[in-house]
Parts: C-alpha cells; structure tokens; sequence
C-alpha cells in the first residue's frame, strides 16, 4: 500500500502542465479607496484570492509589471496573527524578499540564525552548521508573522497597480475561454470582477481549488504541534535548534529581544494532554526537552496547537488558474519549509507572468502557466518528501533505523560536501533561484 501512494505521488510531478489592453495605473488614492466607493464591473489582469503572507509576496513582486492586479482578502485581521505564528525565513526567502524590496523594513524586527544545531535525543553526536559553512552573515532568520505581514502591506501601499479588496468574500467563480469571473461581496453589496488569471493563495482547504476541481494526494500524520514563546533566562545566541525525539522533532527558533518560539511535536492525545497543562506544569515538562543550556524559562503568550498534514495538488496550474502556497502544497513543519515553499512559488511565478506580458502572452493560457507548475512542482515534492522522511527516520525506535539515523548525522558533521547539501536544502539554495532573489546583493559566496 505505501507503495502505491509514493508510486502515485512520483507520478503526479511528472504530469505535463491575446492579452488585454493593459489598463491605466490607478492614482494612489484611487487605490486606497474602501470597496463600497469602487465601481460595479472591475477588471483585472490578475487576481489574487488571499491575502496572507504568500499572497502579499505575489501582489507585491508584481510592482511595476504594468500589470493591474486585484488582491482580494475575506478577513481583516489574520488567525496568524492572533495566534502569535512565527516563521524560519531562509536564506532564499529573505533574498526574494531583498529583491522585492521589503526586506529593508523587515530586517530590524527579524532575528538571524548563526548556528543551527542538530541531535537525535539524547546521543551525544551533535551536528552543528555554522556561518562560515556558507560564508553567509546568517544561515536564516526567525520572524513573527504580524511582522512580515505588516511590511509587505505597508509596501503594498506603494504598488499602485494592486487594488486591494478587504474584506470582501469570493462567493462564486466562473472560468471561460478568455477570462475568469468572480463574484464578490461585502456585505450586502456584490459586484463582478473579470480577471485574465486568477491565482488562488486561499490556504491549505482553498475553496478556489477545491471549485475548480483539483484533486489532492496525502495524509494526516499522527502528530500534532504545539507552539509556544519563551524567554530564556541566558541569551539564546541566534543559535537554532532540531532536536529530533522518538515521538516527533522539537525545534527552538531565536527570535528578537531573546524570545524563542518552540514547536513541540507529539501523538495526537499526547499533545492535547501538553497543551492542556497549566504554566508551571507545562513549563516543567519543557525543561526536560528544552535543556538547561539557557537556565530558567518563561512562558510568554499563550499556546496554541495545530494538526500536522502533507498535502499536494495533482497540478498547480489550469487554463486560468495557478495555485500558490498552501493552496498547492502542505508539509511537516520539521526544518521549517513550509512558508518558504510559498515564497519561492509567489516568486516564480511572477517572474513567469511578467516575462509573459513583455511578450504580448495571454496570461491565463495553459502554455504559460505550465511553465510555472514545471518548475514550482518537482522542487517543491523534493521538500515535501524530505521533510517526510526526516520525520519518519526519527520518529521510531526500531534499531537498524536509529544506527541508520546517526550514521547520517557523523556524515552530516565528518563529511563537508554531505554537510553542504544539505544545508542548502535547509537554507533554498539548492534549487533554481527566482530573478528577484538574484537582485539581492545578501547572497552567500560558496
């Protein structure tokens, strides 16, 4: 049976996968305007449903392409952001987001990552990766979500070719031959907006997907996280931490003013019992996973607890559609890939997309947008099925497997070109890089 469902997988990365006047650049205060002072029929050479980070990404790396773009976003405040989520940034991330230009306003408020230190519970075999292994001022960054999520809506506000539509609620889409129509709501008020491509970064259980007919392939896993802020009481010294347990990873992420976010894996039941301990409780239970390499511990915050699931769409693409981030793709959070997936697919494709308009391509056609799902597909089942693996290798006590296990960390650490994969797989750097990570001066010289 595993069999089949890795066969079936493989298989889906190897399926295969005129335009309109471009209209006139609204003024900035046409672009600030609330959704009930626009008019009836709006068109657009692009909309994007979703407004989360991978959306912004996507509208944002947009700027200037002379394309009009519409993001349309249900919510104004973000579950991300209430929840207190914290992202790994890699290395390619943030040199996309240099790219953008809106790395310069999230840098202050991210931390760097200068060492990251792998172990497999208590062997005493400990792989740590370093600055001068990349001979990079960092080897990633750790960042709130409020934070990116706040740069790249205040850079927003310079992309006057973006309308942004929030909040405002897609009730139905409707695809033809030259077009694809949405109807949206706010209120009590609905409106038609015609759109040459509409590119889905509506989450995991994307409604866009699922009415477009795309099916998907994976499974929940018998984890779940719970995810945490705390403060130490010596500095974490930007040093990130994997530390892989027979139950499931247990990763600690530096974070600004001497904050780490912990994200603690276990079964299912064992992680609602976690999360259910009162704070001084749960707080003794995570000295004995935590260590006491940083002395005493503080909860900040609350906690929360999310599933754990792999997801992939059979294709990213159809004609008038492309899927973006979670809409496309979900995998375990071990080693922290999964925002960074997204990133790279906002970027690419509109890096494809705008060498599209340049040559006078219809945006939605098929031929242009299999060019993206080409290239967004097999690197992102690369991640997916690592990640799967790391968690399955760990997550056992089955002995040839752990003495399979730590002769891959002596490798890791003994062996620099085993050691340099696989820290630029971690960092996004092993795959092909967007033009706009290209554009960033911070790129490491290997």
């Amino acid at each position: 049976m595993k069999i089949r469902i890795l066969v079936t997988f493989f298989n889906m990365i190897l399926e295969p996968q005129t335009l309109s006047p471009v209209h006139p650049t609204p003024t900035l205060e046409a672009h600030l305007q609330p959704v009930d002072s626009q008019p009836k029929q709006l068109d657009y050479d692009v909309a994007i449903v979703g407004g989360g980070i991978v959306g912004l990404t996507f509208a944002c790396a947009l700027k200037d392409s002379g394309l009009r773009v519409a993001l349309i976003e249900a919510k104004q405040e973000s579950t991300a952001v209430s929840r207190g989520q914290a992202y790994h940034v890699n290395l390619l991330s943030s040199q996309i987001f240099d790219g953008i230009g809106v790395w310069e306003q999230m840098h202050p408020n991210v931390n760097p990552i200068e060492q990251i230190r792998l172990s497999d519970g208590n062997y005493p075999g400990v792989v740590q990766f370093l600055l001068q292994d990349l001979k990079s001022p960092a080897l990633g960054y750790v960042a709130e979500h409020k934070v990116l999520l706040e740069a790249l809506q205040a850079f927003l506000q310079e992309c006057t070719n973006v309308t942004y539509l929030c909040p405002v609620e897609v009730c139905a889409t409707q695809f033809h031959a030259d077009a694809v129509e949405l109807a949206l709501k706010q209120g009590d008020q609905t409106w038609t907006v015609q759109s040459q491509l509409l590119v889905a970064a509506d989450g995991a259980q994307s409604p866009i997907r699922q009415q477009a007919g795309i099916r998907t392939m994976g499974w929940q896993y018998w984890q779940s996280c719970v995810v945490a802020f705390i403060k130490p009481e010596k500095p974490h010294q930007n040093i990130a931490y994997e530390r892989f347990q027979a139950d499931g990873p247990f990763a600690i992420l530096p974070l600004p003013g001497n904050i780490c976010r912990i994200v603690w894996t276990a079964p299912k039941k064992e992680a609602e019992a976690i999360l259910a301990l009162d704070d001084a409780a749960f707080l003794t239970k995570l000295k004995t996973r935590y260590g006491n390499q940083m002395g005493e511990l503080e909860l900040v915050g609350d906690r929360s607890l999310f599933p754990v699931h792999l997801m992939h769409s059979h294709r990213y693409v159809q004609s008038r559609l492309a899927l973006i981030g979670d809409a496309a793709h979900c995998c375990h959070p071990v080693g922290g890939q999964g925002v960074n997936l997204g990133i790279r697919d906002a970027a690419a494709l509109a890096e494809i997309l705008k060498t599209a308009h340049q040559q006078g391509q219809d945006l939605g056609q098929l031929k242009t947008l299999r060019q993206y799902g080409r290239w967004r597909k097999l690197e992102n089942w690369k991640i997916l099925a690592f990640t799967d693996f790391l968690d399955r290798l760990f997550s056992n006590t089955i002995l040839p497997i752990v003495v399979l296990r730590r002769l891959g960390l002596w490798m890791l650490q003994n062996i620099y070109p085993v050691k340099l994969f696989a820290l630029r797989l971690m960092v996004g750097l092993s795959d092909r890089p967007p033009k706009l990570a290209q554009r960033s001066p911070q790129k490491p010289s290997l």
